[in-house]
């Protein structure tokens, strides 16, 4: 039977074998630890962080602390003339924070 770490580092490739981000439609990559949650725009031609984004000076709720990061990193981005990204969950389940994380980046104005 395989190890919970062993599971996400599985999914995980699986999924950026799929995704690539480019400096039009930039990738959103989550990581979240027990405590935290990070977000980051990524240009994967050049190999830089356009913007990032984590919960660590905020309080409260973990699904509510994720919802604000969404919303913060979706409003950064639409700032920054960015609309449209590519979603990379990490090899994190798509439910819970992840997804609270997601649906707040979408109703921010980020189309993936």
């Amino acid at each position: 039977m395989l190890k919970k770490q062993e599971k996400l580092n599985r999914r995980h490739r699986r999924v950026r074998a799929k995704i690539i981000g480019t400096a039009e439609i930039p990738r959103l990559c989550v990581s979240r630890s027990s405590n935290h949650i990070f977000a980051q725009l990524i240009d994967d031609e050049k190999g830089k962080t356009i913007l990032s984004l984590n919960d660590k000076d905020k309080k409260g709720k973990k699904m509510a602390i994720a919802g604000e990061v969404g919303k913060e990193i979706g409003a950064k981005a639409v700032t920054a003339k960015i609309k449209k990204v590519v979603f990379d969950r990490g090899g994190h389940k798509y439910h819970g924070r992840v997804k609270a994380l997601a649906e707040a980046a979408r109703e921010a104005g980020l189309k993936f």
